[in-house]
């Protein structure tokens, strides 16, 4: 379930970029680095997404998206000094000092996609998620129930 949220928390940083850039401005002018970040982001976020309702319906797969999206997420994170050109402890004095909710956002992502690597990977996750309800045995013999009685 904290798949969702981690979903929303990396889905937030481009869509918000997308949203503040000027009208004049395109995708095309920006550097190669900076829309590799925002790809990594945007496909961290889906796979976030698609990792959290495939555990919904029991699905093991879903939990290897679950880690596959955390890491993408936290490369996406650990990648975004690098894009802008700025070193990144000068990055993270800017976030804290000026973010306001996009520090928050990147925080909670942060946060958010350890905790989900770490649960993700766990056995007790694996063996809910492969644990499948007992089928009701089939009645045959002298005990089952016949047409002919009716």
């Amino acid at each position: 379930m904290l798949g969702l949220p981690a979903a929303v928390a990396a889905g937030y940083v481009p869509v918000k970029i997308f949203l503040d850039m000027p009208a004049e401005f395109s995708l095309g002018a920006l550097p190669g680095w900076v829309l590799t970040d925002l790809a990594g982001y945007l496909v961290a976020g889906l796979v976030l997404l698609l990792g959290s309702l495939a555990t919904l319906f029991r699905a093991t797969a879903g939990a290897v998206l679950l880690g596959l999206g955390a890491l993408l997420a936290v490369g996406a994170l650990l990648t975004e000094p690098l894009s802008v050109g700025v070193p990144p402890a000068r990055f993270a004095d800017a976030m804290f000092t000026h973010g306001g909710f996009a520090m928050a956002d990147r925080v909670g992502l942060a946060a958010l996609a350890v905790l989900v690597l770490v649960l993700a990977f766990l056995p007790p996750t694996f063996r809910y998620l492969r644990y499948r309800t007992p089928t009701l045995p089939v009645l045959s013999g002298q005990g089952a129930y016949s047409s002919r009685s009716w």
